[in-house]
Order: C-alpha cells, then structure tokens, then sequence
C-alpha cells in the first residue's frame, strides 16, 4: 500500500479508508458493499448503464482519460467456448480468447503429440516448450486455430529464445463442491490497484488491462480487447475434474505446464505442487534453489540464476477438484495458500 500510495492519490483515493489502515484494523467499505449488492440485484446493467456507469466515466475524465458513459453501455460481454485438448487419458481445458491460456494448450498439444519426455529432460523440455509457444502470444486472439501451429523444439540444447516477460500480479481461486460443481478462477486489476483510477461512488479503482497491448495482431485499436495473462485450467480426468490456478502473469503458464508434467508422471498432485520450478522470463531462467535439474539445465546453455525458495515468481498454484465424487483441494506451500475441505 505504501509503495503504490502516491499513484492512489493522484488517482483520487486520498479519501480511501484503506489508505489510512494499519495491519489489523477493520475497514468498513460501504461504497465497495453498495456497489456488489447492486450487481447481484441488477446484474451487468447495474455496473454498465446508470448512476455507477456514469461516475465511472467522470473518474477517468478527470484523470484526462476519454471513457465515456456510452463507451460503457456499449460493452458486450465476450462468452465462448474454452479450448481443449487430449491431456494424459482426459482433456485439458483453458480460457478462450483474449486469454493466453491457449499457449498452456499449444504445450500440452505438442507434448501429446510428441510423446513421452524422459524425467531427465523434463524441464529442459518445458522450459524450451515456453518460450516456443510465447513467440505466439501476440496472436493469442486466434484461439485454438493456434493448436495447428508447428513448435520447434530442441530437446538438447536451450534455444535461448526468451519470451516470457518479467511480470507478476493475479490471484486465483480454485473450488469445488459435492453437487459437482469446479470452478477455476482468476482475477486482476494487471498492476498493484491497476491504473489507480479511483471511482468514489462506487469504492473501487480501475484496472489498466490496456497495457496489455502490445504489437501487430495485438496492437491497440477501436473494440479491440488485449491479450491478457488470465489462464485458469480445468482437466477431466478418469478420477474427475480438477481446477487449477495461478498468480503470475506470464508465469500462470508455465507455472501451471510444469505441475501438469510433473502430476502425469507421478500421478501425486501434493507432491506436484511441492516440486521447485523454474520460470522462464525475459531471456533468463529463474531457478528456486532447490531444484535439483539447476545444474543440468545450466549445462544445457540456459541462462540460470537461482533465487530463494517460494519466490514470489515461481507462483502460487491453487487446486480443487473431485475424486469419486468428493470434493478435494490442495494448496502451494509457496505464499499464503490456504486450501480446505468441509
């Protein structure tokens, strides 16, 4: 909070209660309270059209933006299908557009169709699997189209192509109930309080998903929605359906291909989500201390540095799910997860 209190105030939240809070106190909200009653009464109306909408548009005005209150009656939800892939006996299932989960599915496709990869060069593999589907992630908006790609993928050496970018922020929920409903869940304003925007009627800031833009098919332009790093997955499997989850940005991708590795080979999600990892990010390869292929991979040319165990880049993966009809949740030891059944 007191990192991003300058943004907040510029952003017109000088007046936030939460500004003023110190660990422990409680806050009460009632702008905040207003605002989620009002959308579970009134539904997306109660956000998009109204009283709510219009304030909305007078924050950004006033912070010199251009939204308006017919930009907002405008909006149109975007539902589609998610895309799927054949995954170890089940399928494997992600976000559609305009979420880069499909880059998760483009490395799960491949290594169906390629085979089994030893143990030994299993990381190696996953992290050389990273950054060839990243050179996709400008045309994340093709969705499954993208699954007919060719990834090239050296399974000696590190191509030391980069991709992923050095980028965090996200929280994830994962939930399961024994009626048999799974729901995975992730929600981000991008930035620490996103853009900072503060909306006083209705207690909260905008987000800066914009910045999400980048070049070419994802460049900025009228109705067009950018790329983003939301990637929550659900399997289907012989023993059930298991949601997945986590933080990240673009390392909710590769965070999650490496539990997935490592859940098919060992069949145990506990020790899945123990396991060290790695995350590839801007041309380097961040290694928890731990890991035990640290040296293997370094040896394979990949630009290793390692840090400290639970680094907050190496994720923080929720799961729930359902194993013969009961509900299960397992939690990432790595920052504060907690996971529950009752």
């Amino acid at each position: 909070m007191d990192a991003q209190r300058a943004r907040l105030v510029g952003g017109g939240a000088g007046g936030w209660p939460l500004l003023a809070a110190r660990a422990g106190d409680r806050v009460a909200q009632p702008a905040l309270a207003a605002t989620l009653e009002a959308v579970a009464a009134g539904g997306a109306d109660a956000f998009y059209r109204g009283g709510l909408a219009a304030a909305v548009a007078r924050a950004a005005r006033a912070r010199g933006g251009a939204l308006s209150a017919d930009d907002l009656a405008a909006h149109r939800t975007v539902v589609a299908d998610p895309v799927g892939v054949a995954w170890d006996g089940g399928r494997a299932w992600v976000q559609p557009p305009s979420s880069q989960g499909v880059l998760l599915a483009m490395a799960l496709a491949w290594l169906e169709r390629e085979g089994p990869v030893p143990p030994a060069d299993r990381d190696h593999v996953g992290v050389e699997l990273t950054e060839a589907v990243f050179a996709f992630r400008d045309r994340a908006a093709e969705g499954a189209a993208l699954l007919a790609e060719p990834l090239a993928v050296d399974r000696e050496r590190a191509a030391q192509r980069g991709g992923p970018r050095a980028y965090l922020h996200t929280a994830g929920v994962a939930a399961a109930d024994a009626e048999g409903t799974v729901v995975s869940s992730l929600v981000s304003v991008f930035d620490d309080f996103g853009s900072a925007v503060w909306v006083p009627e209705g207690g909260f800031v905008l987000n800066n998903r914009a910045g999400g833009f980048t070049a070419g098919p994802n460049a900025p332009r009228p109705g067009a929605l950018p790329v983003h790093t939301l990637a929550p997955a659900l399997l289907t499997t012989p023993r059930g359906p298991l949601a997945l989850a986590t933080p990240g940005a673009d390392g909710q991708v590769q965070t999650l291909l490496q539990v997935l590795l490592h859940l098919r080979d060992d069949g145990d999600l506990a020790a899945a989500l123990d396991a060290p990892r790695w995350r590839s990010e801007g041309g380097r390869l961040l290694v928890e201390r731990a890991h035990p292929a640290a040296e293997t991979l370094g040896a394979r040319g990949h630009a290793v540095t390692a840090l400290d165990d639970g680094d907050d880049r190496f994720g923080a993966v929720v799961a729930a799910g359902l194993r013969g009809g009961t509900p299960i949740a397992a939690g990432d030891w790595r920052r504060g997860v907690t996971a529950g059944v009752r």
